[in-house]
Order: structure tokens, then sequence, then C-alpha cells
């Protein structure tokens, strides 16, 4: 008995080591990221204040003058994401099941879907919305198509994720009884994991809407292409006011998006 309890201590010492032991490299390399990035120089951070507040009271009082030009990039902006967050769903959710390793007929495809995956999360949705504005020009579609493919690579590994993690006595009893591939993914998967899917859906058009007003930037169309064209003229009591009614416009998807989750969950 003595001899088990000693074991015990001597398992929680070693396991109480290991983990200061990573908590004390996980600080150093913190430490070492913010000395990199300047973020430990107090000197430039402090001379960076004044700048910073004489920026800040030239955007003040907000300047909504221009108001009314501002709905249609705001709508222009809202179907964006919508059109976006649907091609993440029509495109994940196939890529996703071949990434799934309890899906995924081989391991080819399974390598082959992960892979695709990696390089649609690799790539910014500002580099695909230059891509794609050089190939269809100017507007709301080449933001949609670059936010749509980006949000793949994301969606798609959460579906294949998800439904690696369903629970496979479903699967296996519907297997049992002579369903096909499709049969089981249809009745034994995709309803375990579907509140995850619909739940995944709604985060990333949260997240859509507030990538689509930066798209604009890039010539994407939206209110981020009002946005960038009040930053070049240096009109920032109008930027102010683009910020305040994006701040508004976020808060309400937030506030949908929350509304959504709630009933599917």
């Amino acid at each position: 008995m003595a001899a088990t309890l000693e074991n015990v201590r001597h398992t929680v010492r070693c396991g109480y080591r290991r983990s200061c032991l990573k908590l004390v490299v996980l600080g150093l390399m913190v430490l070492v990221c913010s000395w990199h990035t300047g973020l430990l120089d107090l000197q430039r951070m402090v001379e960076g204040g004044p700048a910073l507040c004489q920026l800040l009271g030239e955007m003040f009082p907000p300047d909504f003058s221009n108001m009314r030009k501002w709905g249609k990039p705001v709508v222009d902006t809202l179907c964006m994401s919508v059109a976006g967050t649907f091609i993440a769903l029509v495109l994940s959710l196939p890529v996703g099941l071949l990434a799934a390793g309890n899906v995924a007929p081989n391991r080819a495809v399974y390598r082959l879907a992960r892979g695709i995956l990696n390089i649609l999360r690799s790539v910014p949705e500002l580099i695909m919305g230059i891509v794609f504005v050089a190939a269809v020009g100017f507007g709301a579609l080449p933001g949609a198509l670059a936010l749509g493919l980006h949000s793949v690579g994301m969606v798609g590994k959460f579906f294949a994720e998800a439904i690696e993690h369903c629970d496979p006595k479903p699967v296996e009893a519907i297997r049992a009884v002579g369903a096909t591939r499709a049969q089981t993914v249809l009745y034994g998967i995709l309803p375990q994991v579907m509140p995850q899917l619909v739940d995944t859906l709604v985060y990333r058009w949260e997240y859509n809407f507030r990538a689509s007003t930066v798209m604009g930037m890039v010539g994407a169309g939206g209110i981020g292409f009002e946005l960038m064209a009040s930053l070049r003229i240096m009109q920032y009591q109008e930027v102010s006011a683009i910020l305040l009614v994006i701040l508004v416009m976020v808060t309400l998807v937030d506030g949908l998006g929350s509304r959504i989750r709630r009933k599917v969950s």
C-alpha cells in the first residue's frame, strides 16, 4: 500500500514538473515573439502615443453627410458574406466528407482532400480577392468568390473533424443492415453532426461579414471600398462615420447569428 502511494506521488510530481516546464517554454516563446515584433520597445510605444491621439482627434466628430450613398455598399457587403458562406456550404460538405478518415474511400482521397483544405486555408482572402478582381473585374463577385473559397478551407476542416468524432455505433448499425456508403453518411453521420455544421456555418457567416468589409480595399466592392476611398483622401471624420456603420452592422449580424445558433442547438 505504501509503495502504491509513493508511486502515485512520484507520478503526480513528474506530471507537475512537466507542466511547469511546458509553461516556462511557452512563456519564453511569448517573450521572444514579443521582443521580435517590438512589443517590448516601450520607448517606441510611448512616442507613438501622441500621433495616435492626434489621429483619433481628427476622426471626431463623425461626418455622416454622405451616408445616403453608403446604402448600396452595405447591402453589397451583406450579400457578399451570404454568398460566400453559401459557396462554403456547397463545397465544404463534400470535401469535408472526403477529408474525414472514417468516410474517405481510401488514404489517397483522404490526403488529397486534406491537402485541398490546407491550400485554401493558407491563402489569405485578400490575396484571393486580388486574384479574382484581376479575373472577373471589380464588384461584389470577386469578394464573394474569395470569401467562399477561403471559407471552404476552414469550414471543411471543421466538418471533417466533427464527422471523425461522431458516435460510430449508429453508423455500424446502419451498415449491418446492408446500407450503402451514401445511406450510411445520410442517415448515420449527418444527423449526428448537423447541429455542429450549422453552428460552424453561422460563425463563418459572421466572420465573412467582417472580412467582407475589408475586401473592398482590393476593389471587391462593399462598404470597405468607401472606407478605403475616404482613407486615401484623409477624410478621417468620414472614416469614423463608416466605421460606426460597420460596427452597427457587425453587431446586428452577430446578434442574428446568436439567435440562429440558439434555435438549432
